[in-house]
């Protein structure tokens, strides 16, 4: 049986270091209980024993079958996701010619077609309270087919279009689908060793992309956002 607890919960894929983690603890530090999901069960492990109300669960969003028990087993634990996060990501790089196919339809299996299955498991008790929340976070690659990113933007841009797609249809039944992308190098360690002479505020910081991503989650119905698009001030576009 679910717990007792009556905080609101947030079910977050691509709970990582970086954005991942600055999600899950905005949310937490919010009041939310959240269930985390990624991959590597060390740290995902170590991230939620970080965070008060976290909870740890190791799924591969490319997988069919570990999106459905996972979805089961958070509403065992805790109960009905109230807003749906989908972090998870995975890219490949390089032009038609030499992307992989087998790489593609991974990335497109885990950018698309996992939000896809997790919007079919938690949409129907949302549309059942008539509220909820279903985020996507995303970059400028939904919107441009850029030669090198072929086997990325693809994927990308039919994400976006999916969660416009989902936004249409669960709207006007209280609940708001938002997309986020990002257009920056967000601030890690390892985009640091990557560009070691760019000023700080070449990087989006995840905290801040955290903040953004707490608003929408929580803006007022007389004014959502579908396409968000967060940039450093410094950004060139």
């Amino acid at each position: 049986m679910p717990t007792t607890n009556t905080a609101p919960i947030c079910l977050l894929t691509g709970a990582g270091p970086g954005t991942g983690a600055a999600i899950a603890r905005r949310f937490a530090a919010g009041g939310y209980r959240v269930a985390l999901l990624a991959r590597n069960a060390a740290r995902l492990n170590a991230l939620a024993a970080g965070i008060d109300g976290a909870s740890a669960y190791v799924c591969d969003v490319a997988e069919p079958e570990q999106v459905a028990a996972t979805v089961a087993a958070v509403r065992a634990d805790l109960g009905d996701p109230d807003v749906l996060i989908h972090n998870a990501t995975l890219g490949a790089f390089g032009d038609f010619l030499t992307v992989d196919p087998d790489i593609f339809e991974r990335n497109f299996r885990v950018n698309t077609t996992a939000l896809l299955r997790l919007a079919q498991a938690v949409a129907p008790a949302m549309i059942e309270r008539g509220e909820g929340a279903i985020l996507c976070t995303g970059n400028t690659a939904a919107y441009r087919g850029v030669p090198y990113f072929a086997g990325f933007a693809p994927t990308k841009a039919a994400q976006r279009i999916l969660a416009e797609s989902l936004a249409r249809s669960l709207g006007s039944k209280g609940i708001h689908v938002a997309y986020v992308a990002i257009d920056a190098v967000i601030d890690l360690p390892w985009t640091r060793r990557r560009n070691p002479d760019a000023p700080d505020e070449f990087y989006c910081k995840p905290d801040d992309i955290a903040g953004e991503v707490w608003h929408i989650a929580h803006q007022p119905r007389s004014a959502w956002t579908f396409d968000a698009m967060i940039r450093p001030f410094g950004e060139k576009w």
